[in-house]
């Protein structure tokens, strides 16, 4: 489990596959995500395994998931807003 090494100044709250989840405000979206217990961000499009963060900078694209509507958004290079709208990809296994 995941869980912060500090207090955060100012909170908000996003809403994760509508449930709300409440973040620091300089957090990023994987981060908020992870501390509120989401172990799985998106599906694999080859095999729809459950994938989740692995590198946290932008590097290895498994934290992509919907951001207010928008796809394929990298919810580690993502910063949190007050109302956020996140939701978790599920895509089709492929031939």
């Amino acid at each position: 489990m995941f869980r912060r090494s500090h207090t955060p100044s100012a909170g908000v709250v996003i809403y994760v596959d509508g449930k709300p989840v409440h973040a620091a405000a300089e957090e990023s979206v994987a981060a908020a995500m992870l501390v509120a217990g989401f172990t799985s961000f998106r599906a694999s499009a080859v095999s729809a395994a459950p994938r989740a963060p692995h590198c946290m900078i932008g590097n290895c694209f498994e934290c992509l998931v919907e951001i207010n509507g928008q796809p394929d958004r990298q919810a580690c290079l993502t910063i949190v807003s007050d109302g956020m709208h996140v939701r978790r990809q599920a895509e089709e296994p492929g031939p």
